[in-house]
C-alpha cells in the first residue's frame, strides 16, 4: 500500500478512535472507593452480677476513651482489628471518643 492511500484508509479510522475512546470511557460505570466502616458500641443486657459488658467495632487502631453516665471512664485500648472489649461496668449510657470522633453506644 502506497503513503497516499494508507493515509487515506488508516486517517478516519485513527480519528474515529479518538472521537469514540472518551465516549467508551463515559460508559464505564463508576465505582465510588470503599467506605470507611462506621464504629459502633454497644452493652449487653445486664448480667446476673448488675454490670454490662461493652464492647465496639470498627474504630481505629490505638487508644480511645469511654465514659458513661453512670460514672464510669478510661481510656481503652482498640485492637488491630478495630474492636474493644469491657467486662463488667455498670449499666448506664455510654460513648466512645477516638480523635475527633464520638459514638454513642447503643444497649
Amino acid at each position: 500500500m502506497n503513503r497516499c492511500t494508507r493515509i487515506l484508509v488508516l486517517g478516519p479510522l485513527v480519528a474515529a478512535s479518538f472521537v469514540t475512546a472518551p465516549a467508551a470511557l463515559a460508559a464505564v460505570p463508576h465505582i465510588p472507593p470503599a467506605a470507611v466502616p462506621a464504629a459502633t458500641c454497644s452493652t449487653s443486657g445486664v448480667l446476673e452480677n448488675g454490670k454490662v459488658h461493652l464492647s465496639g467495632g470498627g474504630f481505629s487502631p490505638g487508644p480511645a476513651y469511654v465514659y458513661g453516665s453512670a460514672g464510669f471512664g478510661g481510656t481503652v485500648e482498640i485492637a488491630q482489628n478495630g474492636g474493644f472489649q469491657v467486662m463488667n461496668v455498670p449499666p448506664g449510657q455510654y460513648s466512645v471518643r477516638q480523635g475527633g470522633e464520638l459514638t454513642q453506644c447503643s444497649g
